[in-house]
């Protein structure tokens, strides 16, 4: 609310779809705080701020008010306000007026953010206990910084991902899982197939797909990889499990991934040994939801998501 106000500055010459006009006062109204602020920045009457308040009440809203006096006689957001503010953050021409009605709808909702992995194996049971409890549900996958950027911004009710984090001010989160390492390999990958585990010097000179380099866990088979002193051949490099099996396959290799069937299952051709190592390592699956506290439709969708991983357990 305090934020300099950013669409455009007050001498650029604009010519706007009439509900992007709408909009430019209603954010120039909430980040300046007042009417009156928002009047002089945008170069106009205060009557001419409020009219198009109203005109995007009226088209968006049902005529409820998207934005309120609050203590001083700054403007506060409403609950419906608060939607519209966060999806207004997009790329501003990319909001056509169906996609505003959507943001200002009072239809209870969740706006769900999903790690590539996690989508493929929890959207079936969040989207379940969405239409359960009669929320509409719209869902996005990302990767972890993205994810956390968009509940900053109040885009998003709710993300699922792993750990490591990027940093996440004004981001409260829980632990769902707590999921170990294990070696994955093809079924030609030259390992010894009936030992309890694998140690990271028995991947010596095998053929090995890794996480691309930006990814955490490939730093960390770096250093798995130099504290055991071997070296394995790199058949690949991948970011998600989504591309990880077609790799192992096609390069009869190995590789040292989350331990995900808590989640649901391996494919059923790949060979699966848990990872010993001096002091064991894990990955967290979490969820995230802005500062303040999740939304009564996020919560219902975590109560359905933790019953259904306690479970698979």
């Amino acid at each position: 609310m305090d934020r300099a106000y950013r669409l455009y500055p007050p001498s650029m010459p604009r010519k706007l779809p009439r509900h992007l006009t709408w909009l430019e006062a209603f954010v120039a109204a909430v980040e300046t705080g007042s009417l009156e602020a928002a009047a002089q920045h945008l170069g106009v009457a205060r009557s001419v701020v409020s009219e198009h308040l109203r005109a995007l009440e009226e088209s968006l809203a049902e005529g409820e008010a998207l934005v309120e006096r609050g203590p001083g006689r700054r403007l506060r957001l409403t609950p419906r306000g608060e939607r519209l503010f966060a999806g207004a953050q997009a790329s501003f021409h990319q909001l056509d007026l169906k996609r505003l009605r959507d943001l200002a709808s009072a239809e209870p909702g969740l706006r769900l953010g999903l790690n590539p992995t996690l989508s493929t194996l929890l959207l079936d049971p969040l989207a379940r206990a969405a239409a359960r409890t009669g929320l509409k549900l719209e869902a996005v996958f990302g990767g972890a910084h993205e994810l956390v950027r968009q509940v900053q911004n109040r885009q998003l009710d709710l993300a699922l991902g792993f750990t490591p984090l990027p940093p996440h001010r004004g981001v409260e989160h829980r632990v769902l899982a707590r999921l170990p390492f294990v070696v994955l390999a093809a079924p030609e990958c030259d390992l010894p197939p009936d030992v309890p585990f694998l140690r990271v010097k028995d991947l010596a000179d095998r053929p090995f797909v890794d996480w691309l380099r930006d990814d955490p866990y490939g730093g960390a088979n770096s250093a798995r990889f130099a504290d055991a002193k071997i070296q394995v051949r790199e058949a690949a490099r991948v970011e998600s499990f989504l591309q990880l099996y077609a790799a192992l396959r096609a390069f009869g290799a190995c590789a040292i991934a989350p331990d995900l069937r808590l989640l649901g299952p391996f494919p059923a051709d790949l060979r699966i040994w848990p990872l010993k190592e001096r002091k064991a390592q894990a990955v967290e699956v979490v969820a995230l939801w802005p500062a303040g506290g999740a939304s009564a439709a996020a919560e219902r969708c975590l109560a359905a998501l933790t019953a259904h991983l306690h479970k698979r357990r």
